[in-house]
């Protein structure tokens, strides 16, 4: 691909998008920031793997799936994986993934992204929309995706898989 633009193979097909809006980047480095005590040493909150825009081949063809942001817990990711001659593609499913939303990519994130991260088990999914303000927070619970809530505005929020912390969505819309 060109520079600028990110692709994805999911369901079999090529979907590229530009590469993200300032706006776009600067909430998920903002989210990435606040959630880094998970990503520090095993301990209270810690014991996650935190990553922005790994590249993803999930499932069996496999799905090259590109989230803003995603976190394993530590045990189930080797460390191997940050080893010099590791690959530069994870297979392992996150157990939580952060889409920030955007009119280029909403539609993308919320259908079939959303299909494969629940065909692959990952646990906790966040929508993230710096233009409307808004955080839904999903669990997968027997198979189905259920929306846990929907934050808005500047609200001050404990979210799973996060709640150990409180998390100030004020902080993550650029301005």
């Amino acid at each position: 691909m060109p520079d600028g633009v990110i692709a994805e193979i999911l369901d079999g097909e090529l979907h590229t998008m530009p590469r993200p809006r300032p706006r776009h980047g600067r909430a998920a480095t903002r989210l990435i920031g606040r959630l880094r005590p998970f990503d520090d040493d095993p301990g209270d909150p810690g014991g996650w793997v935190l990553l922005i825009e790994p590249e993803l081949h999930l499932g069996a063809r496999p799905d090259k799936v590109v989230p803003d942001v995603a976190g394993w817990e530590r045990s189930r990711l080797p460390s191997s994986v940050f080893d010099d001659d590791a690959p530069g593609v994870l297979t392992v499913a996150p157990d939580w993934v952060c889409e920030v939303l955007s009119d280029r990519t909403e539609r993308v994130d919320r259908g079939i992204k959303m299909r494969i991260y629940r065909r692959e088990g990952v646990r906790f999914v966040w929508l993230l929309s710096p233009t409307l303000e808004t955080l839904e927070v999903y669990r997968l619970d027997a198979g189905n995706w259920t929306l846990v809530e929907t934050f808005e505005g500047g609200a001050v929020v404990r979210a799973e898989p996060f709640e150990a912390i409180e998390l100030s969505l004020s902080a993550l819309w650029a301005r």
